[in-house]
């Protein structure tokens, strides 16, 4: 008999096999354990998105969804919690709003438009 340290994903296993064979199957080469894979590599930070009418104020998209509906348009007043885009994330519909008041300087999404979590939706003045 021979035993043998096998690691399934992170796992140690003892086994023991016997040797000789009793069937008329040949008997199967043990097989080593494959490496250890690497730590996957940090994906590479994203390019900043340039801005149409670089406003002072950021609007950023909270979650990652798609772009259900624009509530405001360039030029237009806002006032602090007033609804800029309406985004969908897990059949929810998620306001996003002014920060502050001020004046829409750009809109940097379309309806239908896929975002992800801290992407730029609009910019204020």
């Amino acid at each position: 008999m021979k035993t043998y340290t096998i690691t399934v994903n992170g796992n140690v296993y003892n086994v023991t096999v016997e040797e000789g064979q009793t069937s008329g199957a040949p008997a199967a080469a043990p097989v080593a354990a494959p490496a250890p894979k690497a730590a996957p590599a940090a994906p590479a930070p994203k390019a900043a998105a340039p801005k149409a009418a670089a406003g002072a104020v950021a609007v950023t998209a909270s979650v990652p969804g798609k772009v259900f509906k624009v509530e405001a348009s360039v030029g237009q007043a806002v006032k602090a919690g007033d609804p800029i885009v309406i985004l969908e994330a897990m059949k929810m519909e998620i306001p996003v709003v002014a920060p502050q008041d001020g004046t829409v300087a750009s809109i940097d999404v379309a309806v239908g438009a896929a975002v992800e979590s801290g992407d730029s939706l609009a910019t204020l003045n």
